[in-house]
Parts: structure tokens; sequence; C-alpha cells
């Protein structure tokens, strides 16, 4: 999921030419590219405005990335694994972006008309999205078997 990312953003720099923060490029009639430069987190908060605040915000985010690498080691649910995978993947990008260039590309703006349902996102957070959703679904919905209670009789 990392190197999906980092190759959609610059695919999307690059060789598609979106290369002006706030700049768009009609695709659908409700998906545009448009570039943003995210300096915070979900829904600005925690925005960077000085280098010091975007170190501190790297430090912080690398910090739970490494919490989700650890979790990841243990876990034996193959679902959970793939969740964390995604989680883990999702903020490496992000992290990578905000240490190299200060913030955050996002660029997928999905609409219906003027209505946006999402802020623009990338690749990344539809990664982290997606996998805590799995994560929550998967805590409420999935039960691990219980060991029967049958006596053994070796």
């Amino acid at each position: 999921m990392f190197v999906l990312d980092q190759f959609t953003k610059w695919l999307t720099a690059g060789p598609i030419g979106l290369t002006v923060e706030g700049q768009t490029i009609d695709v659908l009639p409700f998906f545009d590219l448009t570039r943003v430069h995210n300096r915070g987190i979900s829904r600005g908060l925690l925005t960077a405005g000085n280098d010091t605040s975007r170190w501190l915000l790297v430090a912080m985010t690398a910090v739970i990335a490494g919490v989700v690498a650890w979790w990841l080691t243990r876990e034996e649910q193959r679902g959970d694994q793939l969740a964390l995978g995604l989680v883990l993947g999702g903020a490496l990008g992000n992290i990578v972006d905000r240490a190299r260039l200060g913030y955050v590309f996002d660029f997928l703006d999905l609409h219906i008309g003027e209505f946006r349902p999402f802020l623009v996102f990338n690749v990344a957070d539809a990664c982290i999205s997606i996998g805590v959703v799995i994560l929550i679904l998967r805590a409420f919905l999935v039960r691990e078997p219980k060991p029967s209670k049958e006596p053994d009789n070796a």
C-alpha cells in the first residue's frame, strides 16, 4: 500500500501534471483530481504551521505507526493482519510526504455536484480508513471459537 500510495502521488504530480496547489483536473462528473497540501491531520486538526510543529507531527505519527507495526507482528488473525497492514502502509506514505514535502499531498476528490461528502484525500488516507473500519467491524462482528469443554480422553 505504501508503494501504491507513493506511485499514485508521483503519477498525479508528474505525468498527469497536477503541479499547483488548488489545481483541478475534471475526470468524471463525480470525481476530480484536485491538488491539496494538507499540513494537519484529519479535518485540519493539529495543523503544522512551522517546522517545529511539522516535525512533532512526523514524530507523533511515526510513534503511532510503530505501535501499529508492533501490533502487526503479534497479531495472529489474518483479517486483522490485513487491516493493520493497510493502516501501516497508509501511515508510512503520509509520514514520508510530511517529512519530504512539509505536507501530505492529497488529490482524490469525490463529489456529487458541489456536495463533497469527503475531504480531498489520497491512497494512504483510503488505506488507513478502510483498515480502521475492518478492525472495528472485526472487533464487533467476528468471534473467536470458544475452546471445547469436552474432557481430554488421551
